[in-house]
Order: C-alpha cells, then structure tokens, then sequence
C-alpha cells in the first residue's frame, strides 16, 4: 500500500473530521492517539476499522510490531509522511500511530447485577477528562463500568480516550436519561450511594456497602438535585477542611471509589 503523501486523501480527511463530534455521531467512529491507547484497542477486541502510521515517526519495536500483526490480520493500515501525520496529532512530538475505533453500542437493559455488580453513575458531567479519569479509576478498583445520565459529554472526546488510559475499551459506558436509570436501579435492586456536600454521613463512617450498588456523582457545578438524592439509599460526603467547597469530580469519584472497594474485598 503506498504511502499517503497528500493532505486531500480522503483517509486524510475523515481523520481530521473525526476531531468533531458531529462526525463521530454521525459515523460511530472515534479517534485513538498513540502507541499505549491503539495497543489497548487492539487488546481488547476494540473494533479497529484502520490504523494510519508514520513509519518515520515508530521509533517503538511493539507500534512497529502492532501494525505488522494487525496487516497480516487484514486490518488496513496507511502509512503517511511525518507532515501528514503532525497535522492530525494532536499533541507535539506525535508518537506515529493512530487508530480509528467503531463505538460500541450499549443500553442499560444489557446491564444486570451479574454482569455490572458496582459502578459509577454521573449525572450531567460537563469534562471529557473527568469522564476519562473516572473510567481510569474503574479499572484501578475493580468496577464494573460507567453511567452517563442526562449527559451532553462525549466519551469519545479525545480528551476522555487519552485520560482512560485504555479502560473505555475494556468496561460499558452507557449513556441513559436519569429517569430511566432511576427505574432500571430499582427494578434489578441497586443499591445507590449519593455522594453530596449535604450527605448525612462521612464516608469514613460507612463500614459497608451493599451490593449491587451504584455511586451516584453530581455535575461539576451543580452537583445532585432534590431528584436525584430521593432516588439515594445513602447519601455520604466527602469532609472539606480547607476554604474550597469541593473537590474535582475524578479525585472525589476515586476516593469514594476506594472506599466502596473495601466492601468488595
């Protein structure tokens, strides 16, 4: 296959286009950049739909290794000039390998107590990185997979790809009005902890959780509504001892996270 040398291919093109939700909604495909996240893609059966490289640019013997294997699995892969390849990085000194990946496509009626026994659930995040971190912090427990709950955020935001550090493509993220939430928690017996500044219990105070369970997170700025916490079995917070109101949502998802693991043992 020669190597692409034009920026009109239309290989090219589709690339920079899929920096734009729009596309990615449109077509069901996503942008992954670099040498770990395309590595974490193909380990985990993600659907690769090409890879583009700039051989100039592999200076890894696994990136050079993973195209080979995946060409002779009949994946296509497109090498381009170094030039190309800057113009769709999105990061100096590019690492050489992208990959573009079909999102997979998930409901929360595929999701049952046996199959998803703890996560997390947020509601309207406002921060592809917060979403991306959060599924980081999945994997580091041992969850089950994320919510996305009356959201506008894309997870498959650049940002959120580089920030999961592969674990978007190992656990379900599942996007779902908070309404039906509510009644699918209900219906398969979650049980949900709320997590709010006007919890009624210090987390350090819980010695249990019970499971399947839900940790049930806020928006960045408006955190849980009166809605929201009626739907709560508890609801704990997190202690602020300093003059700031509260923490990032991704650093209080992962202390609690933390916490809920110690009932999983």
């Amino acid at each position: 296959m020669p190597t692409i040398t034009s920026p009109s291919n239309p290989k090219i093109k589709q690339l920079r286009a899929l920096r734009q939700r729009k596309q990615r909604d449109a077509t069901g495909l996503f942008l992954v950049e670099g040498i770990y996240h395309v590595g974490e893609a193909v380990a985990a059966g993600a659907g690769v739909e090409y890879i583009c490289y700039a051989p100039d640019l592999l200076s890894s013997s696994f990136a050079r290794e993973l195209v080979a294997q995946q060409t002779a699995l009949g994946v296509p892969c497109y090498a381009t000039t170094p030039q190309i390849f800057a113009s769709l990085a999105e990061k100096e000194n590019p690492q050489g390998i992208l990959a573009v990946v079909r999102k997979r496509q998930l409901t929360l009626e595929r999701l049952t107590p046996e199959s998803f026994p703890w996560g997390v659930a947020l509601v309207a995040p406002q921060d592809p990185g917060n979403v991306g971190a959060i599924l980081r912090s999945i994997d580091a427990v041992g969850a089950s997979g994320l919510l996305l709950l009356d959201s506008s955020v894309d997870p498959y935001h650049p940002g959120a790809v580089r920030a999961s550090m592969g674990a978007l493509f190992w656990f379900p993220v599942v996007a779902a009005p908070f309404a039906d939430f509510a009644q699918w928690a209900r219906r398969r017996g979650y049980h949900i902890y709320g997590a709010s500044a006007h919890g009624s219990a210090d987390y350090r105070s819980m010695t249990h959780y019970q499971f399947p369970g839900i940790l049930l997170l806020g928006s960045e700025r408006e955190g849980l509504s009166a809605e929201q916490v009626a739907v709560c079995d508890h609801l704990i917070r997190l202690p602020m001892k300093g003059r700031v109101s509260s923490l990032n949502l991704a650093v209080a998802a992962g202390i609690l996270l933390y916490a809920m693991a110690e009932s999983v043992g």
